[in-house]
């Protein structure tokens, strides 16, 4: 008997269907600051501030004493294998594989979204990462920071001027505050609300974008993502309440081991032989952490 042969896992390329359904479902994906990993896990440094002093003539410098800490991305891999009949793949094999492809992008995008934004149960089954929900409920002692601190439950008026502006406050009131650098990340159902909140000048605080602008919230770009609402577990469809994230993008970190890549294992020789079906594998294995949180605040629709 004939030893069975599979491809090699092949990297999606850069103008592929595949990467941009994933940048466009995906806020993390396309906002986050990437590093690329080459082994399973790898330690990023971070700080929890440095306070610089004045010196006199002959006086001696001032000691930091703040923790050289740092963080681990650990790769995880999210993947699927999609099962596909030889009939199907003789009448139309490209249009077959390339509608799979953008199907597993899109579901990638959303559960990745869910995994690092708004799981609320830790690392374990069904949860990778410590999601930055997680993270601002979790009080850090050496970063300074109390559990729930930087989370804000919207009353029972609603969305309103000052809910909205207190959230963001959580933010621009630290040390992690970079106006060129600060997004929101929401899920869709606050744009119904967003739209009714104005400034004392009676002027709207959320300004929908046109010809390719983002829409923006008090001047920050949003980003939606479905994959931002409450969820115990990794989900494409998560059920809890819908959750915006205002953060200094360059404190949501990603890990990059592989991926989007693809496999396929040929229906005639390969594991589907005797069932006529070939079997196209996706996978992704990524890392992710949160630099600090205080470059977070994380609002929750009631």
């Amino acid at each position: 008997m004939a030893r069975n042969t599979f491809e090699a896992w092949i990297p999606e390329e850069n103008d592929s269907a595949v990467l941009a359904r994933v940048a466009a479902v995906s806020a993390v994906e396309s906002l986050a600051s990437h590093t690329p990993m080459t082994t399973d896990t790898k330690s990023t440094p971070r700080s929890a501030g440095l306070a610089v002093g004045y010196i006199t003539k002959g006086s001696a410098y001032g000691e930091d004493s703040s923790v050289n800490d740092d963080v681990v991305l650990t790769a995880r891999k999210f993947g699927e294998a999609i099962r596909v009949a030889e009939e199907d793949i003789n009448d139309s094999l490209a249009d077959i594989l390339s509608a799979k492809g953008v199907d597993w992008a899109t579901s990638y995008g959303k559960v990745f979204d869910n995994a690092t934004l708004a799981v609320t149960a830790a690392v374990g089954t069904g949860v990778p990462f410590t999601s930055v929900y997680k993270t601002l409920l979790t009080t850090d002692a050496d970063l300074g920071y109390t559990a729930s601190d930087n989370i804000s439950v919207a009353t029972s008026a609603g969305i309103t001027y000052d809910w909205l502006s207190g959230l963001l406050g959580l933010v621009e009131t630290s040390d992690y505050f970079d106006d060129a650098r600060m997004v929101v990340i929401a899920h869709p159902s606050f744009r119904a609300s967003l739209r009714g909140v104005k400034d004392l000048n009676g002027m709207p605080v959320f300004i929908q974008g046109i010809a390719g602008t983002p829409d923006t919230l008090f001047g920050a770009p949003i980003n939606w993502s479905t994959g931002a609402k409450a969820n115990a577990t990794a989900s494409a469809s998560p059920t809890g309440k819908a959750v915006m994230v205002y953060c200094n993008q360059d404190f949501l970190l990603v890990g990059d081991r592989s991926g989007p890549e693809s496999m396929f294992v040929d229906g005639n020789t390969g594991l589907g032989a005797l069932t006529d079906e070939a079997i196209l594998k996706f996978r992704a294995r990524k890392g992710f952490a949160v630099g600090h949180p205080k470059a977070f605040a994380i609002g929750v629709m009631n």
